[in-house]
């Protein structure tokens, strides 16, 4: 199955791992890799040096070509950024700010730079400053997907622009993707698919909690992390994104952040300060979902954790290995192929 994105990265199949904290750590990004798509490491809980020694891992497991993320608001980001850069990562995914200097840094060493957009303003701009593709992330989507559904948004942004689209939300199966490919995407990335797979790091306790969840079992809400942002629907994430921004928590977990990015506190706090309250209210919404989504991914913790899953997990029934499901994914889309050149033909 060749596409512009196939041609692009140098892949086997066009199905791309979302950058997830915690989720999309070396094995997995490897295990995709591996298997003919493109991982995507989860750069936002690493600090530089964690990061470093994140990509010299999946280089030792997969010599194909794999991805890191950088969320450009988030603490941190940029040094990040800049270790992806230094490590000479393939391709590079971000999101949440302007990276053109990104493109720039990525492009002088042959590596090939994705931004991920909601709407046609910010795909327009990723194009202008010469991003290779976007990833088009719709509503259904986990984490921040936009106002507009996969369905719509896909074909719009295929119509406007000249760079590839990758689809991002909905898609599981072979179905999806051969749906993508027919509204003009030339790719789809997903990530709860992929968190109900042998090789994800998620929990155990949340896999099974996935599984049992249908496509209406997710809550889409401002009031978890600050952005629009859709969860798995459970008492922890209701309870989350019902009560007042709480600035006491979100301080005592700011500490936490610190901590595990070996960030200094005070520095962590004047910037924060600095960014003027839009933002500094919406980084403590974030400092309080940063908890609670590392206890559901590594504690299994039902209680307070908060899982960010997107509306595809009802299309989720088992837990194959990352080989077997993108083998089955391109079959299913190959199948589908074929049904409709008979309907149509």
């Amino acid at each position: 199955m060749k596409t512009r994105i196939t041609e692009l990265f140098g892949i086997c199949h066009p199905i791309l791992l979302s950058g997830m904290s915690w989720i999309s750590v070396p094995a997995m990004v490897a295990a995709v890799s591996n298997a003919g798509g493109l991982g995507i490491l989860a750069t936002g809980p690493l600090d530089p040096e964690q990061t470093g020694e994140a990509i010299r891992e999946i280089r030792r497991r997969t010599d194909r070509p794999f991805g890191a993320n950088a969320s450009l608001m988030l603490p941190g980001a940029t040094r990040n950024a800049e270790v992806l850069i230094a490590e000479r990562v393939p391709v590079i995914n971000f999101a949440l700010g302007k990276g053109d200097w990104l493109v720039r840094e990525a492009h002088a060493y042959g590596g090939r730079v994705i931004a991920t957009v909601t709407n046609a303003y910010h795909a327009g701009r990723a194009q202008d400053y010469g991003c290779d593709a976007v990833i088009a992330t719709g509503h259904e989507a986990a984490g921040h997907g936009g106002p507009a559904t996969s369905l719509v948004l896909v074909p719009s942004l295929a119509d406007m622009l000249d760079i590839p689209v990758i689809a991002a939300g909905g898609f599981a199966d072979g179905r999806g993707l051969a749906a993508a490919l027919a509204l003009g995407a030339e790719g789809i990335a997903m990530g709860t698919r992929f968190m109900n797979t042998k090789e994800s790091a998620l929990h155990e306790n949340f896999k099974r909690l996935a599984l049992s969840k249908g496509i209406q079992d997710t809550l889409y809400s401002p009031r978890f992390d600050g952005i629009p942002c859709r969860v798995l629907d459970t008492p922890a994430a209701r309870k989350a994104i019902t009560r007042p921004l709480n600035l006491p928590a979100a301080f005592f977990n700011a500490r936490l952040i610190a901590r595990q990015m070996h960030l200094p506190f005070a520095k962590l706090c004047i910037g924060v300060i600095a960014s003027g309250w839009k933002t500094a209210r919406q980084l403590a919404y974030f400092a309080n979902a940063f908890r609670q989504v590392l206890a559901a991914t590594e504690s299994g913790d039902a209680v307070e954790g908060v899982l960010p899953a997107g509306q595809a997990t009802g299309l989720i029934h088992d837990e194959p290995a990352v080989a077997e499901l993108i083998s089955r994914m391109v079959a299913e889309a190959e199948a589908v192929e074929r049904r409709l050149a008979g309907l149509l033909g």
